[in-house]
């Protein structure tokens, strides 16, 4: 496989442990770097799969050490475009804990990305060789130009023989670029020109309802509760719309507490026309992971599709419900992991996967 991304990367600036920014600054914060297609990019390349991260960035110190970090841990740069358009964006995390929910705060407006034209990138040479493309709904969010280069990039790929997966991933802080338009109608509106290029969707369990205008009966997302049997009915809308989509698949995160999340998937196929749930009980029935104390749920979404998308192009994960069952494995281990990305191994998933989940010591 070779799958390319498309999308912003960002600094991540984040208090230490469940600290508020007002009880550090003025002071320390950690740095690391983050983002949705990145991150997806990131657990390709950790769980042995071949990846490369297309983007635009300012020519500065701040893109060397990107570019450094990507070799460590095995993701292509040379796609990456530097110019003296823009900056380099910033985000702000705050992690939550128990009643307290985690905060994002973006300081992105400026970026290169925003500003950089759909015709100033190569598709040509950026889908050469690949046999897959990823993008999220967060990168034509940015800006009218950053929308404009999203589309494009599906079309491209599309033209150019890849699968192309795209998470919906409304991001409601960031859709404010036309301001005559809500930020759920201008998403709308954007997306669902994306969507006649698109193999394969993916989404959490309000993503569909809020870049779609689909949404699942009988559902509070707000309170944690989630008629899961609904997202089928939701996948089988999103096909009905779009028969271009061979798969749907919905993240079914029940929220507790900021500690305390459950956490399952449904993956339905198209031409099997048939939904499949993880992870199952003993009886085959859908019964999530339970997770407590969780560490940091940022980019668990992300760890998901690079999950998927690793298991659809590996021969002994590539069947449907394994690759399902793999990709919910991934991302629950990502909640144990702090920052971005996801730096649980192929070995770590297949153990959880099949039933190793008591976090015992490995000597």
């Amino acid at each position: 496989m070779r799958v390319v991304t498309f999308g912003e990367v960002m600094l991540r600036l984040a208090p230490a442990e469940f600290l508020r920014m007002r009880q550090v600054l003025p002071g320390t914060l950690e740095a690391t770097f983050g983002g949705g297609e990145l991150n997806v990019a990131v657990s390709i390349a950790n769980q042995g799969g071949e990846s490369a991260f297309l983007t635009s960035l300012p020519d500065n110190v701040l893109t060397d050490a990107l570019e450094q970090e990507l070799r460590k841990v095995g993701v292509s740069d040379d796609l990456i475009l530097r110019s003296d358009k823009g900056r380099f964006g910033i985000y702000f995390v705050e992690t939550g804990a128990n009643q307290r929910g985690g905060t994002v705060t973006y300081d992105r407006g400026g970026s290169s990305i925003s500003l950089f034209e759909c015709g100033e990138y190569d598709w040509g040479r950026a889908f050469d060789s690949a046999n897959w493309f990823h993008i999220t709904g967060i990168t034509p969010a940015i800006s009218s130009q950053a929308a404009d280069a999203a589309l494009m990039s599906v079309q491209q790929a599309k033209q150019s023989g890849l699968t192309v997966s795209c998470d919906l991933n409304f991001r409601k802080k960031l859709w404010k670029w036309d301001p005559d338009r809500e930020p759920v109608e201008l998403a709308r509106e954007t997306m669902r020109q994306l969507m006649p290029s698109i193999d394969v969707v993916i989404a959490n369990e309000e993503d569909a309802d809020l870049a779609l205008g689909i949404r699942a009966a009988e559902t509070n997302v707000d309170s944690g509760q989630l008629n899961v049997a609904g997202y089928e009915g939701v996948a089988k809308q999103i096909i009905e719309e779009f028969p271009n989509v061979s798969k749907v698949a919905i993240t079914l995160r029940e929220s507790i507490s900021a500690s305390h999340n459950n956490w399952g998937a449904m993956l339905y196929d198209a031409a099997a026309r048939q939904a499949y749930f993880a992870p199952l009980d003993s009886e085959g029935r859908y019964q999530p992971y339970e997770i407590r104390n969780i560490v940091d749920r940022v980019g668990a979404g992300d760890s998901f599709a690079g999950g998927l998308i690793f298991a659809l192009n590996t021969k002994e994960l590539l069947e449907t419900e394994t690759a399902l069952r793999y990709a919910v494995a991934a991302s629950c281990l990502k909640h144990s992991i702090k920052g971005d990305f996801n730096y649980a191994s192929r070995n770590e998933i297949e153990a959880l996967m099949s039933g190793s989940g008591s976090g015992r010591v490995q000597r």
